[in-house]
């Protein structure tokens, strides 16, 4: 039967506007993977930035890391409030001053001439612009969106680092080169600006405020059960309305903040560090640039897969297999120091961004499932407080402890450490014993 143009636009419209739960969650994730890409490489980029800084000025490592590990500490002061004003207002508006302060660093940053300038600009503006956009806010807001592809959805934003680093931190590299490192900073924050603020004006809170379900589903397949939501497992733990207060007065509360003291630490340790030791082992410094950008690229597969299999296999493995991963990125950086070669270099890139990097994906599902209702953005944001103390304390620690013994191999031995210790306190936390990931749920007891 002959229909009309306006019948198939109609249809076509009507199709669409069916869809319109599912596709609308998975912008918000696009969203989010384009503000990682840019956020997390601008903060990133300091390991490019501290070689020419030491050079220029000769000044020690201890204090130039100093500067990012400071930003972080400053960051740690005022999660609790991000906390708060995203449970009030929501991501857009948190999301949108953590572009201006980056931006704002990095245009400061070009005119760096003495210690505090660079703690101000790199330190505080970069590392709270960087923590508005990042991990944090991005873990407070997207595990509204997803309750079945919860870990899959998460891990896609967070790969946006992988696919960042990649692409910037070598251009990036180009320009420190041929221009300097003042103008990299110029050029990064124009970029940030320019992408992030249009970009940020399509983000939600919840599903909820547009009249939408996680997952894209139907109120009726929400109702029904209908594809394996979460499955509650302790119906006493879970029917208390968790506040700040409840929550720090049990013991999951601490062994999460121990866990992801302890793997910040890991993680942010190498960051920083691993451009300048790499040189100093015996390779150059465009090849150590790649190295850190392709950490990032080899996170992409491996935080997608381990992500999604988080949702299959609980959270607890897939954070223990992170940690582990740093675990062997240290033992390959310690090897590298009595045996330089290409072999334990990809063993290191390998090991810390396939493996490691996939933590990300289960810190906002972690704590939302043990502690899942109202104030779940204060409880997190008071969490991430020992994330961004545990991400200050890694570069810090490591720098003294070089310029103290004049090796990196302590520093790297306390890292490593610090994985293990991670792993065995989030068992203790112990996420699936108040919630079943939809791939447990769907298992007879």
């Amino acid at each position: 039967m002959h229909r009309e143009p306006s019948q198939w636009v109609s249809q076509w419209a009507s199709r669409w506007a069916s869809r319109l739960p599912f596709y609308f969650g998975w912008v918000i994730v696009g969203v989010a993977f384009v503000t990682m890409a840019l956020s997390v490489s601008a903060r990133t980029a300091f390991s490019l930035l501290m070689p020419p800084l030491i050079e220029e000025f000769g000044w020690q490592r201890g204090l130039v890391a100093g500067a990012f590990s400071f930003g972080f500490l400053v960051s740690a002061l005022i999660s609790p409030f991000v906390g708060r004003l995203m449970d009030r207002h929501g991501p857009r508006p948190i999301i949108l001053t953590g572009v201006v302060l980056l931006a704002s660093g990095l245009f400061l940053a070009a005119h760096i001439e003495a210690p505090w300038q660079m703690y101000l600009s790199l330190g505080v503006l970069v590392g709270c612009g960087g923590n508005l956009m990042s991990f944090t806010v991005q873990s407070l807001y997207l595990p509204n969106w997803f309750r079945r592809r919860r870990g899959l959805a998460i891990s896609i934003a967070f790969s946006g680092v992988g696919a960042g680093a990649i692409v910037l931190l070598p251009w990036l590299q180009a320009i420190i080169d041929e221009s300097g490192w003042r103008q990299s900073c110029w050029a990064m924050g124009v970029l940030v600006a320019v992408v992030l603020v249009p970009l940020n004006l399509l983000v939600r809170r919840k599903p909820e405020d547009m009249g939408l379900s996680a997952d894209g589903d139907s109120n009726a397949d929400v109702g029904s059960g209908k594809n394996s939501q979460i499955q509650i497992v302790d119906e006493e733990w879970a029917a208390i309305e968790w506040t700040l207060a409840r929550a720090i007065r049990t013991r999951r509360f601490w062994w999460v903040v121990l866990a992801f003291f302890c793997a910040l630490v890991a993680w942010y340790a190498v960051q920083v560090h691993q451009t300048k030791y790499l040189v100093e082992v015996g390779f150059s410094p465009m090849v150590a640039a790649w190295a850190l950008g392709i950490v990032s690229v080899v996170a992409i597969p491996g935080q997608i897969v381990l992500g999604a299999l988080s949702d299959r296999i609980g959270r607890e493995w897939v954070w223990s297999i992170g940690c582990l991963g740093f675990a062997v990125c240290y033992t390959a950086l310690i090897a590298l120091d009595h045996s330089p070669s290409r072999f334990l270099l990809y063993v290191m890139i390998v090991s810390q961004g396939a493996l490691g990097y996939a933590i990300t994906s289960v810190m906002g599902p972690i704590v939302a499932e043990i502690f899942e209702g109202p104030h779940y953005g204060t409880i997190f944001g008071t969490i991430t407080v020992a994330l961004i103390c545990g991400g200050a304390a890694g570069p810090w620690a490591a720098g003294v402890i070089f310029d103290e013994t004049g090796s990196y191999g302590p520093a790297f031995i306390v890292a490593l450490s610090c994985s293990i210790v991670s792993i065995i306190a989030i068992w203790f936390a112990a996420p699936g014993k108040i919630r079943k990931v939809p791939g447990r749920a769907a298992r007879p007891s």
